[in-house]
């Protein structure tokens, strides 16, 4: 019997061949269980302390312009032009099915869930554990019911779980108001998806382009850099934009995971290509999800921007509650 995708229906397409989404000329990011086992079997990962202190922020309720507010891992808090944006919602202390198991939360939240403004949109990149929290997801539906985008196929899973969410789902290259003068376009990326072992790549991932009256931001999700194509047919069709928040860790071992998320060299080199006026380093330092160290990506992103002769103020590794101001 045909396998059947649980979350989409639809013929064949660029990214998609009837069951499954794929990543069309780029890197295979499918890993075997023997792959799997080398990697764990290796004992490599590095050792990470069990809390980082964070000196919480409390936003204000809207912004003008444009500010940018790190709250931890791909969680971050966008007000632009009186538009309260979250990407990625995590408040949970797990990254993981499991309320007992799972990579645990190194750094608390960078702004407390309940000091949250209204949000009016959440951007949800792809269903991994550390990106869709159906938890946090609840919390923000009870409390402002807010406008969820998401590739095709996760909208299903958002509303298995919360019935009448307000969920718009699209394909790479859609566009889909979320404000006042406010549009996300949902562009490709580099990686998969799995919410279980028998869905893998059932459900389609995605970056964000952003667009508001006050800049052009643009959120990565999870990546890797792959041939660099996408990221340089973004600079082509959308233009240079003003802020791209973009994933420095999760890349070790290299040969496991570069064609999945980006090591530091790699963010650096899509920064060169989307000709990005900024940058902020996300996606480091919460959850230990493979083995490099915990300050690593950080390190490693000063010694490329070095490497590159880029002012370190253009790029700068963010950590909980730092604030960016367009």
């Amino acid at each position: 019997m045909a396998k059947r995708n649980p979350y989409h229906q639809g013929p064949p397409a660029h990214n998609y061949d009837g069951v499954r989404f794929f990543n069309p000329g780029e890197p295979e990011t499918d890993r075997t269980l023997r792959q799997l086992l080398r990697w764990k079997l290796a004992g490599a990962a590095a050792a990470w302390p069990k809390q980082v202190a964070v000196q919480r922020t409390v936003p204000d309720a809207q912004v003008n312009g444009l500010r940018v507010t790190m709250v931890g891992h791909s969680t971050l808090l966008i007000q632009a032009a009186r538009l309260n944006i979250l990407t990625d919602p995590v408040w949970s202390a797990r990254a993981s099915p499991l309320s007992f198991a799972g990579p645990r939360r190194v750094t608390a939240p960078g702004v407390a869930f309940d000091d949250l403004p209204r949000i009016d949109a959440v951007l949800l990149s792809h269903n991994h554990y550390d990106h869709l929290d159906v938890d946090t997801l609840k919390r923000l539906h009870e409390r402002d019911a807010p406008l969820i985008v998401t590739p095709l196929g996760n909208d299903v899973i958002v509303r298995r779980h919360i019935r009448t969410a307000q969920v718009v789902s699209g394909d790479w290259g859609d566009r889909i108001g979320i404000g006042e003068g406010a549009e996300a376009h949902i562009v490709p990326a580099n990686h998969w998806s799995s919410r279980r072992p028998s869905d893998r790549r059932m459900a389609l991932w995605c970056g964000f382009m952003i667009r508001t009256p006050v800049g052009l931001i643009y959120f990565a999700g999870d990546s890797g850099y792959g041939s660099g194509r996408i990221f340089r047919n973004m600079r082509e069709r959308y233009g240079r934009p003003d802020l791209a928040l973009l994933p420095i860790g999760a890349y070790a071992p290299e040969w496991f995971m570069s064609a999945q998320h980006c090591d530091p060299d790699g963010a650096v080199q899509i920064l060169l290509d989307l000709e990005a006026r900024h940058a902020l380093g996300i996606h480091w330092g919460t959850f230990q999800l493979t083995d490099e160290g915990r300050d690593e990506p950080a390190r490693r992103l000063s010694a490329a921007l070095a490497d590159h002769g880029i002012e370190p103020a253009r790029f700068r590794a963010a950590v909980p509650a730092m604030v960016w101001e367009g």
